[in-house]
């Protein structure tokens, strides 16, 4: 992890992911880029009258100015900061931003949502999440005391997201961090304790990870409600972080029934971070 991508818009959400941004950023000898989408109209740039290239100057230059504001902060000093503005108005673009700066990771604030369906589906998150061909953490509330150090990793061991658990493991294991894994066995698709675990073999071998330490760090946990269940056992287990693979095409929306019902806001702190297919 060498470079970290911070979508912000001035807001307390984004300082909460800037925070965490630059605590994984001491932690890794990593720089971070702050990215601030103007979404300025077409007319205001292509146009020539006077007028119209002076609001667009101004701005430009009020942004610069929140800029400088928004990161004199003691927690940036001694980290490398690279700042751009980009006339973005679709969030699937930050994709193009991250690919210029070879960033490693994104990380991002997640506004007043309080449950995994609340923060993805339909959101401006998921459609970062869905285009993102790097991890996207997402950050929900201030983590003054951010680790990584145990992370559970929830999947139904779907052959699609092999590749994705594959890039998980990676990241993880390169920062030393223990790496749990979940089922969440839910009476909806209910599958024995035989199934489970010719599921979760086939899906290991699959994948390509030939540490076994994976397959006793892998659990089956029985809820009625999937978000339920995962944030259930995630705090059984004491976890820093809930990790989901995501697929391209459909984002997260796959992952959630119309039942799930309320999340639990009691835990509604916990950052999640997504790898794509």
């Amino acid at each position: 992890m060498k470079k970290i991508l911070i979508p912000i818009d001035f807001s307390d959400h984004s300082e909460y992911a800037l925070e965490v941004a630059a605590t994984l950023a001491k932690k890794n000898n990593a720089s971070l880029v702050v990215l601030h989408m103007m979404g300025l109209s077409e007319a205001i740039l292509t146009k020539d009258e006077s007028r119209e290239m002076l609001e667009a100057i101004y701005y430009m230059k009020l942004a610069e100015k929140r800029f400088s504001d928004f990161l004199d902060k003691d927690y940036l000093k001694g980290i490398t900061v690279e700042t751009t503005v980009q006339n973005y108005k679709e969030f699937h673009e930050i994709n193009t931003v991250a690919n210029d700066f070879k960033a490693d990771l994104i990380v991002m604030g997640s506004h007043g949502a309080s449950g995994l369906k609340e923060v993805f589906v339909g959101s401006n998150t998921e459609k970062v999440v869905r285009t993102s061909e790097i991890p996207v953490l997402v950050v929900k509330n201030r983590n003054k005391d951010f680790k990584m150090d145990k992370v559970v990793f929830a999947c139904d061991f779907n052959i699609d997201f092999a590749a994705a658990f594959k890039k998980a493991w990676d990241f993880f294991e390169s920062i030393g961090a223990e790496f749990q894994v979940v089922f969440i066995n839910t009476p909806e698709k209910f599958l024995s304790n035989q199934e489970m675990q010719e599921r979760a073999f086939k899906f290991m071998l699959h994948s390509g990870v030939e540490n076994t330490d994976v397959y006793d760090n892998t659990a089956y946990y029985c809820d009625y409600r999937l978000e339920h269940g995962i944030y259930s056992f995630s705090d059984e287990v004491d976890a820093d972080m809930v990790v989901i693979p995501t697929h391209g095409r459909r984002g997260l929306a796959h992952f959630f029934s119309e039942n799930i019902g309320e999340a639990i806001v009691n835990h509604s702190d916990l950052p999640i971070m997504t790898f794509k297919v």
